[in-house]
């Protein structure tokens, strides 16, 4: 009897432990993983290819948002408008 409990004591810690190792494997291809990824990104960017890979995605990007009707909202046109403003008289002072 006392083998029988011992046995289903080691299946009970070793689905138990596969468990847990599944749970952290998910968790970390869910949540870090990304981050290292973007990460790895940032770093390439020594490389000659991937700075031009970066340099053609935002030149598509920009190509985009001008064929668009209006680039900004109402809300953001206001923002920096604002931030327009304030930059236009901190230049002010700038002895010529």
């Amino acid at each position: 009897m006392e083998k029988n409990n011992l046995k289903i004591f080691f299946i009970k810690l070793v689905s138990v432990s596969l468990a847990i190792i599944i749970i952290i494997n998910v968790l970390f291809n869910l949540i870090i993983a990304d981050k290292f990824e973007q990460l790895n990104v940032l770093l390439s960017l020594n490389e000659l290819e991937n700075r031009r890979e970066l340099g053609n995605e935002i030149r598509n990007d920009l190509k985009n948002l001008l064929n668009k009707d209006k680039l900004f909202n109402k809300e953001d046109k206001i923002l920096i408008y604002k931030l327009y403003q304030k930059v236009k008289s901190e230049f002010k002072d700038i002895n010529k």
